[in-house]
């Protein structure tokens, strides 16, 4: 008899015990279930070598900064969201868009013909011209001056196609490279005569080196930036909304004051 009760009590005491873990494992878990649910996170895609829309200033910190961050963290913070953020080869942002690796991307990136099939563009936020940038004793001042020149551009970029479509009228060599940085170093080593690089991008680099000049590449249309999503995402609407809340209350503009105003060295 006490041989039974002893296993009875003992029975009990494990069930007891079994009862009470799974209700802390059960409370554990539903607190970080609903935390995770109450988050929201959105991953971001981004080429953090693109200053001053995004980049990594290693002397303070590794973290990536810059315009397009800043507008990405306004935007989170309208629609609810918190925003990750990748950093990926600019080539390899479209492709990870369609591979479902990013929510969107927000990486200086304007719509093209090409881009368009596969991926939808929220409206523009920024407008830009785009630059041929020189060595000051390069003699190039003109598009034609090109000829005969090798031109470095950003691979997959829109400076790419622009160096394409010249190429048709111009007889020149076209190069390119993943970063933005190893198209300037080549261009500060002469292995580039030049290199075609949006406004805000040559003006930041421009300003910071005296050998460096450019002049504007004439186009009929504006290049502008956007956020890229997925083909049919629900992120554009909303998106579209948020910028043009932000363009209308002035905050775009005050990142543009924050980010674009550049000062030499």
């Amino acid at each position: 008899m006490k041989n039974k009760l002893f296993m009875l009590m003992l029975v009990l005491v494990i069930a007891v015990l079994a009862a009470c873990g799974t209700k802390d494992k059960e409370e554990k878990t539903g607190s970080e279930g609903t935390n995770t649910e109450d988050k929201k996170v959105l991953v971001m895609g981004t080429s953090a070598d693109y200053p001053p829309f995004e980049y990594v200033d290693t002397a303070v910190s590794e973290d990536i900064i810059g315009f397009d961050v800043d507008l990405a963290k306004l935007i989170g913070e309208k629609l609810g969201y918190e925003i990750k953020i990748e950093n990926i080869d600019f080539n390899s942002l479209i492709p990870s868009i369609q591979a479902g690796k990013v929510d969107f991307v927000l990486a200086g990136m304007s719509p093209t013909p090409e881009r368009d099939k596969v991926v939808d563009f929220s409206i523009a936020y920024n407008e830009t011209v785009q630059m041929v940038v020189t060595k000051k004793d390069s003699g190039i001042q003109t598009v034609e001056d090109l000829a005969g020149k090798t031109v470095g551009v950003q691979v997959s970029s829109i400076q790419e196609d622009l160096a394409n479509e010249v190429a048709k009228t111009v007889d020149m060599t076209i190069e390119s490279r993943n970063l933005i940085p190893e198209v300037f170093q080549d261009l500060m080593t002469k292995r580039f005569d030049a290199a075609i690089i949006e406004d805000i991008v040559a003006e930041n680099y421009v300003k910071r080196n005296d050998d460096l000049a450019f002049f504007p590449v004439a186009i009929d249309d504006a290049d502008y930036k956007a956020a890229v999503f997925p083909e049919g995402s629900e992120l554009k609407a909303q998106f579209d909304e948020a910028i043009q809340e932000l363009i209308d209350n002035g905050k775009i503009e005050e990142l543009r004051q924050k980010w674009f105003v550049v000062e030499a060295e």
